[in-house]
């Protein structure tokens, strides 16, 4: 989870597994797989770098596991 500010400065926490796209056009759309979008304060980078962070500390500074098909 990333905490991320709306444009009237309410915080709110984000799952970063969820986030399909960042945008900046100027301002930044968090767009999540599920369709829903947030625009939000803090720009593209600086919410790469948080879930960069978040996933550096949920999966101990080594990439995520890969998806794998599970089948009956």
């Amino acid at each position: 989870m990333i905490r991320v500010t709306r444009f009237d400065r309410s915080e709110f926490v984000l799952n970063a597994e969820f986030i399909q796209t960042v945008e900046s056009n100027p301002d930044t759309h968090v767009v999540l797989f599920n369709g829903h979008s947030y625009v939000v304060l803090e720009d593209r980078e600086e919410v790469v770098r948080r879930v960069l962070d978040y996933r550096g500390s949920v999966y101990g500074g080594v990439p995520r596991p890969p998806l794998s098909l599970v089948q009956d």
